[in-house]
Parts: structure tokens; C-alpha cells; sequence
């Protein structure tokens, strides 16, 4: 094609909300270098991946097949943890074009004019990601999503035994509390209802501008003093960064009474091995201080199963005390060997059969869980944004599904909506969904 204007692209998000808003922000790059968003026949495709596990790599992969077997000529992009982490691994496919790891991701725009200008010497591009001080402010917004993911943090020091993202995102770093405010008093400009406040790990979040606790607290108090958006949500947490102080600040209704808590296991042993930074008791704790202080509240977490070394007993420990414990929903992470982390070099792998088995075992007592929490639900009122995609779909503030009975909805408003009746989740589906009606606009 003879001008750069006559290109459309779509992005393929893979992974966590942090790349949800890395897309956005791609989006808004490629968008002022004269590129169109098209989700039909677009001739350049970015993939910005994840390299959580192995199988999130092999993913990116069978995805680039697909896209080069319907379209030969298309250019396809590799970005993200993945082309970080396992660059080697799509330098030796035929059909990728380019790779740009997360040290380049903010030259992507640039590199893609320069590909089609003919001009590019190289076909990847990347260096030492723990050399990455910046982090790029002004994402979250995609076109196919109505709630704004707002990163406020990036990176890791933590460098547990299963994990490869440090290598994958650097050191962590974050954004200050007055460019976050600012960014978004510009969202509520454009009627953005609900922020999602993200990043790789929250709970390392420090403005060293603030001489008082600089800390995700500070951030939020700062937030809800500053700006009037009606509905902010905080992504995930360890135990330990859930204190007293920000159960407090969760009083005030416009953050939505919603946790995601990465726990990975509630055994000491295997937390050890894991290199977690707390211990059953942290859990335990956290867990009941969240359902004794924040009513009603709505709390996912993240477990691995099957983890190097993890015993019988380990696992029944794990399984028994969450069966004790008050929660909505369990994440459940089957273990498998990520190259380049510690825990692949250890003894006692556990066999897939037992990893698996295990897997089913808490995805059973998390569905069991969800079941009896979603039914409780009904007759209750909760505030629902109507999300974008034509399904009549909502999420409720408390993080409820909610599939809506009416012909008329405007994506991205609020709606008073009573919850009638819970739909269990249909074959091969993780969890089910809400059923409500309309009362009142909000």
C-alpha cells in the first residue's frame, strides 16, 4: 500500500488487565500514526501476549498460524511478556513479522511505520528489561471494552519460585498519585463510569512525592478526594496488603466492594517453597477481616495446585482450611513448569494426573461456593454498568453477572437492577450468571 493511512490492524490481548491497558495504549499510539481499528480482514495483527506459563506462549503461537493460513500477507506483531521472556521462540516462526518486546513496546507505532517504510535493518527488538525506568501513562481505554483498566504500577521485586514475570515486565516501578488523579478527571470528561485500578503487583505501589504512607492507600484516598468517577475497583492483592487502614477507606461506596486476593495455597510448607511473603495465618486473617469489615463483599482468589513438592497432605491442608474460610470464587491454576523459573529446577515434580485431579477437586468446592453465594443474591437491588457487545450483559459493583431482561440498553450506563433468578453456567463455561430486571436509572 502507498500510504501508511490505508493500514488497519487489530490487537490480540492475551493475559492480566495490565496488558488490557498496554493495548489501550497501543491503541491510542497507532490511532494518532494514522493507523484504523478494524476487527474485519485487518492487514496488521498485534498480538501482545503473556508468559504467565508456558501454555500462554504456545497460545500466541497456534494464534500466529491462524492468522498467517487465512491471511499470507498480513503483517503480525508479537508484543508483550511473551516476546520478552521467550523471544527466541517466535524468532524461529516464519510468521511473525516482527517482535517487539516490552522494552520496545512504546516504539511499536514508530517500528510498524518503519517496517512499511522499508527501512528496518532488524526483525526484533529488545534489551534489558530491569534497565526499563518508564511507564507509560494514558491507556486503559480500548474500543471493545466499556470500563477503563487504569495501570498505576508495573513490575516486580518479589521473584517468587513459579514466576517469571520480573524477567518479563522489570523492577517495579509506579506512577505518581497526581498524574493518576489527573488521568482520571480526564476519563470522567468522557463519561467513563467505572476505573479499574491494575498493575503486576499493586501492593509494591509508592508515590515518593507523599511523606505521609505513600502506599496504595494514599493512592485511593487521594482518588476518591480528587475525582467523582462513581465507580472504582482494585485488582489483585496479596494478604498481606490488605490492612486495616484499606478495609476503612473500603466504607466509602464508590469503590466497588470487590477482591481479588493471589494466595496460590494455605499451607506453610508450600507457600515456603513458593517464596510467598506471608503464611497460612496472614490468610486467615485477611479473609476474615475482609467478610467482618467490608459487607458483602465479593472476593476471588487465585490458588495453584499441584505445585513442585506439593504433597497429599499439603493439598488437604490447602482444600480444608479453604473450606473453612469465607470467599466467592477460586481462580484455579493447575502448576506446569515455566522455563527460566526456579521451581521448574526442582525436585518432586508433581504428576500432571495428581496436579489435575487436584485442580478438579477445588474447581468443584469453588463452583459449589459460587452456587450457594449467587442464590443468596436473589431479590437483592444492585447497581449494574451495562457492558458493551449486544449480550444484555452487566456487572453489578460487588462484581455480579448480570444478564439483563429488557430490549433497551446503552452500553456503559448504570442501571438499578433487581436480580430475579441465577443461571447456572452453561457446558465447558467456568461460572454462571445473574438474571435482573430493570427498576430505575440510576
Amino acid at each position: 500500500m502507498s500510504s501508511l493511512q490505508q493500514h488497519n490492524y487489530t490487537i490480540h490481548t492475551f493475559g492480566c488487565k495490565v496488558n488490557t491497558y498496554d493495548s489501550g495504549l497501543l491503541e491510542q499510539s497507532l490511532a494518532e500514526s494514522g493507523f484504523y481499528h478494524s476487527k474485519t480482514g485487518p492487514n496488521v495483527h498485534i498480538l501482545n501476549t503473556c508468559a504467565v506459563t508456558s501454555q500462554a506462549t504456545k497460545k500466541a503461537q497456534r494464534w500466529v498460524r491462524q492468522i498467517k493460513a487465512k491471511n499470507p500477507l498480513a503483517l503480525v506483531v508479537v508484543t508483550g511478556c511473551a516476546a520478552q521472556v521467550d523471544t527466541d521462540c517466535f524468532s524461529k516462526m516464519k510468521g511473525v513479522d516482527l517482535i517487539v518486546a516490552n522494552s520496545h513496546k512504546s516504539q511499536l507505532e514508530n517500528l510498524i511505520r518503519q517496517y512499511y517504510a522499508g527501512v528496518l535493518t532488524q526483525r526484533v527488538f529488545k534489551s534489558n528489561i530491569f534497565k526499563k525506568l518508564d511507564l507509560e501513562a494514558g491507556g486503559g481505554e480500548e474500543s471493545h471494552h466499556t470500563r477503563t483498566f487504569l495501570k498505576v504500577q508495573d513490575g516486580c521485586n518479589s521473584f517468587c519460585t513459579y514466576c517469571v514475570i520480573p524477567f518479563a515486565r522489570g523492577k517495579s516501578r509506579s506512577l505518581s498519585i497526581d498524574s493518576l488523579v489527573q488521568r482520571i478527571q480526564q476519563l470522567e470528561d468522557k463519561g467513563v463510569k467505572e476505573v479499574v485500578l491494575t498493575g503486576v503487583h499493586i501492593g509494591d505501589y509508592l508515590d515518593k512525592n507523599y511523606s505521609c504512607r505513600p502506599g496504595p492507600e494514599a493512592l485511593l484516598k487521594e482518588i476518591l478526594k480528587q475525582t467523582h468517577v462513581p465507580r472504582i475497583r482494585v485488582s489483585s492483592l496479596e494478604p498481606v496488603e490488605v490492612s486495616d487502614e484499606l478495609l476503612e477507606i473500603y466504607q466509602d461506596s464508590r469503590l466497588c466492594p470487590h477482591f481479588h486476593l493471589s494466595i496460590q495455597a494455605v499451607c506453610d510448607k508450600t507457600l515456603y517453597k513458593m517464596k510467598r511473603q506471608y503464611g497460612v495465618q496472614q490468610v486467615e486473617s485477611c479473609l476474615q477481616r475482609v467478610a467482618d469489615k467490608v459487607s458483602k463483599a465479593f472476593v476471588g482468589m487465585d490458588v495453584i495446585t499441584g505445585f513442585p513438592g506439593e504433597s497429599v497432605e499439603d493439598f488437604r491442608e490447602t482444600y480444608q482450611r479453604l473450606e473453612a474460610l469465607p470467599w466467592t470464587r477460586i481462580h484455579v491454576f493447575p502448576y506446569s513448569e515455566r522455563p527460566g523459573t526456579y521451581a521448574a529446577r526442582m525436585p518432586c515434580q508433581v504428576k500432571p494426573s495428581q496436579v489435575f485431579s487436584r485442580a478438579r477437586q477445588l474447581r468443584a468446592l469453588s463452583h459449589d461456593r459460587y452456587t450457594r453465594q449467587a442464590l443468596v443474591q436473589v431479590g437483592q437491588f444492585k447497581q449494574v454498568l451495562i457492558l458493551k457487545g449486544g449480550k444484555k450483559q452487566g456487572l453489578s459493583r460487588d462484581y455480579w453477572p448480570v444478564q439483563i431482561e429488557t430490549q433497551k440498553l446503552t452500553s456503559g450506563t448504570e442501571l438499578t437492577v433487581q436480580i430475579v433468578d441465577y443461571c447456572p453456567p452453561a457446558s465447558g463455561r467456568p461460572k454462571g450468571h445473574l438474571r435482573g430486571q430493570v427498576v430505575i436509572n440510576a
